[in-house]
């Protein structure tokens, strides 16, 4: 179990790297704009890993090949954009990881789960 945490954290460093990478490629426009998007959901809690950057990385990696403008990808309200597609990763936030981290240590101690 422990080397399975460890090769998934190796994995997972991988593909963030990969990711930052690719935003690095990226029209200076288009990273301007994957790196706000990646600040704000850093600072409210990614939810889904490195596959949601991975998944916002794909979608302007496509429209700038396409030729399709920011705004025709955003729309009007970044903040909006960002959210409803957040909500796709929802179950994977780091707050939802640690409430369940706190359900399930209360369960232990109060007898009513597997210790350890």
């Amino acid at each position: 179990m422990f080397l399975s945490k460890l090769v998934g954290d190796i994995g997972e460093k991988r593909r963030w790297w990969q990711y930052k990478a690719r935003v690095k490629q990226l029209p200076e426009n288009y990273r301007t704009a994957v790196e706000a998007f990646e600040h704000y959901l850093m600072y409210f809690g990614a939810r889904g890993g490195v596959s949601m950057f991975e998944d916002l990385i794909d979608l302007f990696e496509q429209s700038a090949v396409d030729g399709i403008s920011i705004r025709a990808v955003v729309g009007e309200d970044p903040v909006e954009f960002i959210e409803a597609f957040a909500q796709n990763y929802e179950g994977a936030s780091w707050i939802t990881r640690h409430q369940e981290r706190l359900v399930s240590a209360i369960e232990r101690a109060a007898g009513e789960g597997p210790i350890g």
